[in-house]
């Protein structure tokens, strides 16, 4: 991008300096000279009519999450953000989680606001519509201006985009949706067999990243529109708002079909650019709903566009079949992504390390290799038509541009954009060619070979049995949350709102959670009921352990919507908990907004793809569990049976009017028993109990299975009252400072408790091998 000024780029700095001025009056900061001196575009005025942006006042936010309504019609209470989006303390490298709260920020809160406001706004370059945007997202991502739950920035970019859209005077002051989707990831990312391929898969997924950005990038530059533009990026999907203009559906399409091109050539098939389009009047952005309609024009304006970009997933390079069907030699496959169109001759060794054996793999596939090891050292990224005359340079080609790695105050040239890795720091962004690219990227270095921890680091650092946990985890009825959630009160801005706090939580505060475990979580168990696993730290430093890194994770993809984290077993399934209680938290506690998760558990040297395959497979268990459930352990269940949260509707329906009359248990679920067992087992105590558990619930099990065949009125009887005699033999032979404790013996012959034998018993094992 020149450094030059467009139209539709002042049209939307005219709209941010609008904005900050709003931040810097609310902050107690008189400058009559210098918003004398702002213009307000008449395409401005028109933005904020249609966004209802009326309001010269602001206010603490409220939550967005609470106007999401899919099963449960109404919240019963309203939730607020604390005063900060993305404050920074002293020494933590990402920002802290902002929780849901019933009540406003305090006073003293929103003045600590703006103080910091007036600060940062001395050093403000009013003419730099990155930094514009940037501080007001900053400073102005828990403030509202008008609906109380739309955040400002959230309303300022939505009014930016409508505004330089209609600047290009579309015919019938039409606008379009875009929307894109990098389909085949999943294929791309995991189907991957060979050395080094945790940093690889690492790499991928990075890749991916960058190949969406190169899309968006493209389209931004074609249409000569500045990034307010963009709706929604991550997680390979993409939305913007344009101009429909005559020649709009001719570029997007030939920005498709090229990129299409060098995507078959580059990965033979498994990954797909799907673009889509769909055009409407302007003023139906402002449209509502009729009485007799649950939606807005906008919501079905959206469902159009990934209704299109669905049906082109069944014709994928439908306009490449020459190119597909094109008579071809087939080489010897290469052995990391199998593909087998490259000649021998080009394939060459993974690893160049002296002395060390090394399987062959194409380009792509060293390239994500070498690129796996220069990730952890990356702070900023710059795109370039030119590639760089420099051999030591992490580069990597992504269609006609490179990006390559470069210090965060690398001087652009003139048609070079630089990206920015999490950096909320103003000064970073000195002109408009510097770009915050927000990436879910937390990791630790191996002590090995200062790349990223192998999987043999992982599992000699797990406590207990030496195993690599694989975690996946994704939001519950996502397409449903954006597609039908906001009902009545799906607008451009609320839908911004909506889609920027969901990328925050994955791709800005879960490394958050990992980074710095004592402040984003454990000093909120007490406020907000968190449960944390009964992890024993080192005698001699509590508060080192609590506050540090967490040592063995690597974040292998963290996206708009979910995650793939590897890491030490026991780490993991901690980090799956702590995940899913600062996410429920983080949503208002949210009946209708939930995660799924699963863990494959495996050894060091178990294939990562076969890994993260199965992990998908447990995660789809989960799913079928009803959703909002969580699976390993070889059992599905409920978040709140996993972490004891006494909660019957987690039982079907049948199970709780046939245990109606039952009292309800001290202790219920997993983790209470886990909890209270593992510090005796640990101790030496007879592992026989563990050994019952498991063998009562496999008995249960596996009676349950004859029983469904035979006596099925027979099924809730042998779930719930089969245990019994077992159990009670079992507990006589425990020590007696576990019999005194009347709750624990009682709790655990509860029919309530008996399906959680398994998952209560596997978990010690694994932690006292």
């Amino acid at each position: 991008m020149p450094n030059v000024m467009l139209p539709s780029h002042k049209i939307a700095r005219c709209v941010l300096q609008d904005a900050a001025r709003l931040l810097a009056q609310w902050a107690g900061i008189d400058a009559q000279d210098l918003w004398a001196n702002l213009e307000s575009p008449s395409e401005a005025e028109i933005a904020k009519e249609i966004v209802g942006w009326s309001s010269q006042t602001l206010n603490p936010l409220q939550l967005v999450f609470d106007s999401v309504h899919l099963q449960h019609s109404s919240i019963d209470t309203q939730n607020y953000r604390p005063a900060w989006a993305l404050k920074l303390e002293e020494y933590e490298a990402y920002p802290r989680i902002p929780y849901a709260q019933n009540v406003p920020p305090s006073n003293q809160a929103l003045d600590l606001l703006r103080g910091e406001i007036q600060a940062a706004i001395a050093d403000l370059d009013w003419q730099n519509l990155t930094q514009l945007t940037l501080f007001v997202e900053k400073f102005g991502s828990h403030l509202s201006a008008g609906d109380p739950d739309i955040a400002l920035i959230d309303l300022a970019r939505s009014t930016a985009a409508i505004a330089t859209a209609l600047a290009q005077q579309p015919p019938d002051e039409k606008l379009a949706l875009i929307g894109g989707d990098l389909m085949g990831v999943q294929k791309f990312i995991y189907t991957i067999s060979s050395e080094g391929a945790l940093k690889s898969l690492r790499a991928r997924s990075f890749y991916l990243e960058l190949a969406a950005e190169e899309v968006v990038q493209q389209i931004l530059t074609e249409l000569n529109l500045p990034r307010t533009n963009v709706i929604y990026a991550g997680a390979s999907k993409f939305y913007l708002l344009v101009a429909a203009t005559d020649e709009l559906e001719t570029t997007i399409e030939r920005i498709q079909s090229q990129f299409n091109e060098w995507l078959l050539e580059t990965f033979q098939r498994k990954v797909f650019l799907a673009i889509a389009l769909e055009p409407f009047p302007a003023a139906q952005l402002k449209t509502v709903s009729s009485e007799d309609s649950a939606t807005t024009p906008l919501a079905q304006i959206w469902q159009k566009v990934n209704d299109q970009l669905t049906a082109q997933a069944s014709r994928k390079f439908a306009n490449q079949l020459d190119t597909i069907l094109k008579t071809r030699n087939s080489h010897q496959p290469c052995k990391v992504c199998h593909r087998d169109d490259v000649p021998e001759e080009k394939l060459q060794k993974l690893s160049n390390f002296p002395g060390e054996e090394s399987v062959l793999a194409c380009q792509t596939c060293r390239e994500m290799f070498q690129l796996g090891d220069r990730l952890p050292e990356v702070n900023a990224w710059v795109r370039s038509p030119n590639q760089s005359s420099s051999s030591t340079k992490t580069e990597i080609q992504v269609h006609h541009h490179y990006y390559r790695s470069v210090p965060p105050t690398y001087q652009p040239k003139h048609d070079e954009i630089v990206f920015q890795i999490n950096n909320w720091d103003l000064v970073a962004y000195p002109s408009n060619q510097f770009v915050p690219m927000l990436l879910g990227n937390y990791f630790q270095k191996s002590s090995e070979t200062g790349g990223f921890l192998s999987a043999n680091e992982m599992a000699e650092a797990a406590n207990g049995i030496k195993r690599v946990g694989y975690l996946r985890m994704d939001v519950d009825r996502l397409s449903q949350i954006f597609s039908k959630g906001l009902g009545k009160g799906y607008t451009l801005p609320r839908l911004a709102c909506l889609s920027r706090q969901m990328t925050y939580f994955f791709k800005v505060y879960l490394n958050s959670l990992a980074d710095a475990r004592q402040p984003n979580f454990i000093d909120h168990c007490d406020s907000l009921g968190f449960k944390h696993l009964p992890h024993k730290p080192p005698q001699d430093s509590k508060k080192e352990c609590d506050k540090r890194m967490r040592k063995n994770l690597l974040f292998i993809y963290a996206g708009g919507d979910d995650l793939f984290v590897s890491g030490a077993w026991d780490e993991t399934v901690e980090f799956a908990f702590d995940v899913y209680q600062a996410f429920r938290a983080y949503t208002g506690q949210h009946p209708d907004i939930t995660l799924s998760a699963g863990i494959c558990i495996a050894g060091a040297k178990f294939p990562l793809y076969q890994a993260a395959g199965e992990a998908g497979e447990v995660e789809k268990i989960a799913k079928g569990n009803g959703r909002d459930s969580f699976a390993t352990f070889n059992a599905a269940l409920k978040w709140d049976e996993w972490l004891g949260n006494w909660n019957p509707n987690a039982l079907k329906e049948c199970d709780r009017k046939y245990l109606d009359s039952v009292a309800k248990p001290e202790l219920f679920g997993v983790f209470p028993f886990v909890e209270k067992l593992f510090g005796e087992v640990g101790q030496g105590y007879t592992r026989s109990f563990v050994r019952n558990l498991l063998n009562t619930a496999q008995m249960q099990e596996e009676k349950i299975k004859e029983a469904k065949e035979k006596h099925p009125d027979q099924v809730n009887d042998i779930r719930y009252y089969l245990h019994l005699p077992k159990v009670a033999y079992t507990l006589a032979r425990l020590p007696d400072k576990v019999l005194d404790d009347s709750d624990f013996r009682k709790s655990l012959k509860s029919p309530y408790n008996a399906p959680y034998f398994r998952a209560i018993a596997t978990w010690i094992e694994l932690l006292n091998r």
